[in-house]
């Protein structure tokens, strides 16, 4: 699981692959829409009742089977942001609401566009995306190389440091997708369940671990607590004194573990 500190708080990151998230199964939330152009290429829902503090953000860009644009970069961004500010909130799930979709990769018709100038940016912005919930039937891969260019938002980097240079380096240069059973087994992701009728297996694989982590968060008060033992810790260490030292001389620290 990726935890993702914001300010004093930690948030749970789930995303779900293949998806079509329900319409919460009775659930009452608050929505919240970002960008007035195309509002509807996002979802947010804030759950409430027994699932307060579960954010479930749902991609809807169907005609483009989900392809990350700039404006829905924007929008993530600034849907991450509001969640930034949200202290009650402790697990959010990305999922898709497009059935037999998660998502295409980059938007390669805006991408054709693009100045040069715009690409290096866009794709730095987009650098944030990580796997780790999927149902079996979901289909992964780093197909850029089909295209002439080379996975560029952290998937060379990310992949090997999952599952291995070696095999990294044979899904990027054969372009090769593998199923969520398959991702599994390579440590790809972390949970890769049986694909239900309705085709929201993951999305309630991702519901069902959020409501088991929640209770697990402690409050804002015993988290600053538990922050200060740990800092208390630090004070002693000869890397400490070392680091300051560094930074006062402007030269790299030379830490010992100490």
């Amino acid at each position: 699981m990726l935890l993702c500190q914001h300010q004093s708080h930690f948030v749970q990151l789930m995303l779900c692959l293949v998806v079509l998230c329900p319409r919460l199964n009775g659930h009452s939330a608050v929505m919240r829409y970002y960008s007035s152009d195309s509002k509807d290429e996002l979802h947010v829902r804030y759950l409430d009742g027994e699932d307060s503090g579960i954010v479930v953000v749902g991609i809807n860009r169907p005609k483009a089977k989900n392809a990350i644009n700039k404006n829905l970069v924007k929008m993530m961004f600034e849907a991450v942001e509001d969640v930034k500010k949200n202290k009650k909130v402790r697990s959010v799930i990305l999922c898709s609401l497009v059935p037999g979709i998660f998502c295409a990769g980059a938007d390669l018709k805006e991408r054709a566009k693009m100045h040069q100038s715009e690409v290096g940016p866009f794709v730095s912005k987009a650098r944030a995306l990580i796997t780790e919930i999927s149902s079996n039937t979901a289909k992964m891969g780093l197909v850029e190389t089909k295209l002439a260019i080379i996975p560029g938002a952290g998937g060379t980097q990310r992949l090997p440091r999952v599952i291995g240079v070696s095999l990294a380096k044979e899904l990027i240069f054969a372009a090769r997708v593998v199923d969520g059973t398959q991702a599994q087994q390579m440590g790809l992701v972390s949970h890769s369940v049986e694909q239900n009728n309705s085709g929201d297996a993951a999305y309630l694989r991702a519901l069902e671990l959020a409501r088991e982590i929640n209770p697990q968060e402690v409050d804002l008060s015993t988290g600053l607590a538990i922050e200060e033992a740990c800092y208390s810790q630090v004070i002693p260490t000869k890397d400490r004194l070392e680091g300051l030292s560094a930074f006062k001389e402007k030269r790299q620290p030379q830490y010992k573990g100490e």
